[in-house]
């Protein structure tokens, strides 16, 4: 099947006077996550994982993803006619390199302007006329035109995220980013980032999957604010909520409106980041156009209270529904039937008993045994296994809630774990509890302490190969920027008192088993720190459930570092005992007895 919609691509191609045709995984608002209508490089490849970009020619064609998705997209990319690409590894190319060596001077490379940052379509354009090839903007998507079946724009309902969550109305947000417009001698801000546009609007819908956000554009003015949608997801509960605030507009109707502004010489500002290649085609025909990152990237990094609340309340229901399912995991398993699906519905199931709960955060990761190296791996009734009791099972999910998101990852012993095991997940534990209780100057970059959690498997020769933690928004995106702690995301974004991470180091044997422990944590002031001189942060945990002490090598814990463990188990019972009962009770009071050296 594959192979034929390549044939087909191939034949367009050839229309067009293309050489070459990149489907990235983006969508128009370069989005991590897109709707089922935008899933072109899926339809193309057959690869499912949410990262990877596809670079078709004449005669072959690969795919670049990052080490999340390397055993899975050796999977599915076999006998599919495109190559895998590995990011980060020596040997592999950049897509960029790729077509400067497979091309010829004078062939031509095709990009959906649309699904390009105009940040990314400059620098390709650069780096292919340095070779004397040539970038080309086709209109219309070559995949859209063979995709017969193509699934339809989502219609959900939009709905109001109200101040009793959010914790700052749409006429305050609004007035915060206008102050900013005006430092900027900016007539409007134009915000193209389905995240950004949810947070600034507070609405909320469920156009893409695991992200409660809207399909929209926006723009704000100087006393106006616009917002496009499809006009049949509008009700009269979010026609009061944004009533003499924002003026809606059909979706469609963006565009025109765009080179409206072109037309009367607006100062737009632009993050060239988020926005696409098309509309600033638009816009440049007479705007005059500010490149900056939108104000709002970093006003819903940062948490207020209400939200840091909201974080806290939802992380004491999601860690119900965790110790639910790791007590019926215990008891389940040695009873035979349990597989990867059944436990991921299961844990779905517990959460979904909470009145808040508007869905999962993600696909959850259920992963038994070598599924576990794969490390967004997701079952599926062709690979999905009987859990049984021996060796080791990974559960990292999540849920959105109306007052916030979660992102947990668990690593549970369903049977004796050996010496190697105990050793390897006891180091990624002394990682993830150094990184929890680091203490850090204001300025500090996540790539700084990314480190912290890493080096007692560097001491061993060994690593992981993504970030460790990622920045998470408030019952919005699983995963939000600009901060993260990794060695790649949020490069050069100092870590700000309310923006909350997950903590997440992690060890992976191919074909034998994945180890991670994830926790969410949100930085904050450091009250305790002993110099005055500076102002230091640290960390605050949100997440609340135990830690699989079974997997532990105790011998090798710092005092420190138990201490640690045995303060937080002790919260963790605290905190969840009165709102457990039975078996789940008894559980958790054994699941968190302090350890001893």
């Amino acid at each position: 099947m594959i192979q034929s919609r390549l044939a087909q691509l191939r034949k367009l191609m050839k229309k067009h006077h293309l050489d070459a045709y990149i489907i990235p995984s983006t969508d128009a608002h370069q989005s991590e996550y897109v709707p089922d209508i935008w899933q072109r490089r899926r339809w193309i490849s057959g690869f499912t994982g949410s990262a990877g970009d596809v670079v078709v020619l004449r005669d072959k064609a690969g795919l670049w993803t990052d080490s999340r998705y390397f055993l899975q997209a050796e999977e599915q990319l076999s006998d599919s006619g495109i190559d895998l690409f590995k990011i980060g590894q020596t040997e592999t190319p950049g897509i960029e390199t790729y077509l400067c060596t497979e091309l010829k001077k004078g062939n031509v490379v095709g990009i959906d302007p649309s699904v390009f940052a105009v940040a990314e379509a400059d620098d390709l354009d650069e780096v292919l006329s340095a070779h004397e090839l040539k970038l080309k903007f086709v209109a219309a998507n070559l995949i859209d035109e063979l995709w017969d079946d193509q699934p339809a724009l989502p219609d959900a309902p939009i709905f109001p995220w109200p101040a009793e969550f959010s914790g700052e109305s749409v006429e305050s947000k609004l007035e915060r980013i206008r102050n900013r417009m005006k430092e900027e001698n900016a007539d409007w801000h134009i915000l193209t980032a389905l995240d950004t546009i949810a947070w600034t609007f507070n609405i909320r819908s469920r156009d893409v999957d695991y992200n409660p956000v809207v399909i929209a554009y926006a723009a704000i003015g100087k006393k106006k604010a616009r917002l496009f949608v499809r006009m049949e997801k509008m009700n009269g509960e979010t026609e009061a909520h944004l009533n003499g605030l924002v003026e809606v507009e059909d979706y469609s109707g963006f565009e025109k409106f765009a080179a409206k502004l072109a037309k009367k010489e607006q100062t737009v500002w632009l993050d060239e980041k988020t926005v696409n290649a098309r509309v600033v085609t638009i816009l440049d025909q007479g705007a005059d156009l500010i490149y900056k990152e939108s104000p709002v990237t970093l006003m819903k990094a940062c948490k207020n209270a209400v939200e840091i609340q909201g974080f806290r309340n939802c992380h004491i229901r999601d860690g119900l529904a965790m110790v639910k399912f790791l007590h019926w995991l215990e008891k389940t398993v040695p009873e035979g039937g349990v597989t990867e699906l059944t436990a991921a519905d299961q844990l779905e199931t517990f959460r979904a008993e909470d009145e808040l709960f508007r869905g999962l955060s993600f696909e959850t990761i259920s992963s038994y045994a070598g599924h576990g190296a794969i490390v967004h791996y997701a079952p599926s009734p062709e690979t999905d296994v009987e859990l049984k009791n021996e060796g080791i099972y990974l559960i990292d999910s999540g849920g959105q809630y109306l007052d916030g998101t979660t992102d947990i990852t668990r690593t549970v012993a369903l049977g004796k774990p050996t010496k190697v095991q105990k050793d390897l997940f006891t180091r990624v534990l002394m990682g993830f509890i150094d990184l929890t209780l680091a203490r850090f100057p204001v300025g500090t970059q996540g790539i700084q302490l990314d480190t912290i959690a890493r080096k007692y498997l560097w001491d061993i020769g060994t690593n992981y190969g993504h970030g460790t933690g990622h920045g998470v928004g408030s019952f919005l995106g699983v995963h939000e920027g600009p901060q993260g702690i990794s060695y790649y995301r949020g490069i050069g974004v100092p870590l700000r008192v309310g923006m909350v991470c997950s903590n997440e180091p992690a060890i992976y044997k191919t074909g034998e088993f994945g180890m991670r422990v994830e926790s969410m944590i949100v930085v904050k002031e450091d009250e305790t720190a002993p110099n005055t001189d500076f102002k230091f942060l640290n960390f605050e945990t949100f997440t609340l459930c135990p830690i699989d002490v079974r997997l532990i090598d105790v011998s090798m814990l710092k005092l420190s570092q138990i201490r640690y463990l045995n303060e937080y188990h002790k919260r963790v019972r605290e905190v969840l005992s009165p709102f457990l009962k039975g078996g789940d009770l008894s559980w958790l009071k054994q699941a968190t007895k302090p350890l001893k050296k």
